[in-house]
């Protein structure tokens, strides 16, 4: 099997520092709704949002516009100041990984691609594996691939944000029958050559607390680009508190 060393030229890292926004005005813009300050994906599709920059001055009533009171807004990046009436409902703390010179991608030959047909397998491996948040159309944000053990779905990785020049590797899951088989690390190198064969660069978020999938990542061959905080601002207004 061939193995692909050859990484593709340097994309603009800046995007990064506010992915899901990047990847919400841009191939996933489709996918989304809002305005010119603030966008969310489609309910169905995926929980994330995004805004142009919190230092705007409207930035806010663009938020409340788009979600209404007493409601949640996803954020991650840098924390703002939060005006009268607004609060953080959960915050965590997370890193994106890179992938590095050190990367070496392969397709894999038993990685079939999902759809549609898929989803309610994809939703109860998602569901007892806990990899992240999952929709029933979060497919749709990009190439999703498993690996099936008589007929049945048992890992899973796929595509989520696609800022320019770059793709996010998420939903990455195993059965925990099937663990310890390298099935995760064989999809992510499968999709990883994918988004390289695209002449993009491949990304990964993940829990600051996952130390082991940050490991295992790492010696893979991607590479700690930036520590934040994520999680989810109340609206002011009915229901909040």
């Amino acid at each position: 099997m061939t193995v692909e060393s050859t990484t593709p030229p340097l994309a603009d890292e800046h995007v990064l520092d506010n992915a899901a926004w990047h990847s919400l005005v841009g191939r996933h813009a489709d996918l989304s709704e809002g305005n010119e300050l603030a966008r969310r994906f489609l309910p169905d599709v995926s929980i994330f949002a995004g805004v142009r920059s919190w230092a705007h001055p409207d930035v806010w009533d663009a938020v409340l516009d788009l979600v209404g009171p007493g409601a949640l807004f996803p954020f991650s990046g840098p924390e703002a100041t939060l005006p009268a009436g607004w609060e953080v409902a959960s915050r965590g703390e997370g890193v994106q990984l890179v992938e590095s010179d050190r990367l070496e991608t392969r397709p894999d030959d038993e990685a079939v691609v999902l759809d549609a047909r898929d989803v309610p397998e994809m939703l109860d491996l998602v569901a007892r594996t806990q990899p992240g948040p999952f929709a029933p159309r979060t497919h749709e944000l990009g190439r999703y691939v498993g690996i099936r053990r008589e007929g049945r779905l048992v890992a899973l990785a796929g595509e989520r944000l696609q800022p320019a020049g770059w793709t996010e590797i998420s939903a990455v899951c195993t059965d925990p029958a099937y663990r310890g088989q390298g099935l995760a690390t064989r999809l992510v190198l499968d999709v990883a050559h994918h988004v390289r064969a695209r002449g993009e660069r491949a990304l990964l978020h993940a829990a600051a607390t996952n130390t082991g999938a940050i490991r295992i990542y790492e010696r893979l061959g991607f590479q700690l680009r930036r520590r934040t905080a994520f999680g989810a601002l109340r609206t002011p207004g009915a229901g909040a508190g």
